[in-house]
């Protein structure tokens, strides 16, 4: 749980989720990000990072965790985005 890490790793960890979330915002601009933790199978700490667009999927609601067949990207694609990401950190 968050509560469980210490004071350092707790703010290591705030530090990375900013300097992730700063680098969706550059790269893609949203209107928002949204932060969500899931995940009861076992002892771990995660956020999901999620931006988000006004008028677009989940716009004023929670994010849809739901697979989207049509949202699946191909490999060579998630590759451009992923290298996009890694630019920004």
């Amino acid at each position: 749980e968050l509560c469980q890490l210490d004071e350092k790793d707790a703010a290591a960890f705030g530090r990375d989720m900013a300097k992730a979330s700063g680098a969706i915002y550059e790269a893609f601009h949203p209107d928002k990000i949204n932060y969500a933790a899931y995940g009861d199978g076992y002892p771990h700490v995660h956020f999901h990072l999620v931006p988000k667009y006004k008028g677009g999927k989940s716009w004023s609601a929670p994010f849809d965790l739901a697979e989207d067949p049509a949202g699946k990207l191909p490999a060579q694609e998630l590759d451009t985005i992923i290298a996009l990401l890694r630019s920004k950190l």
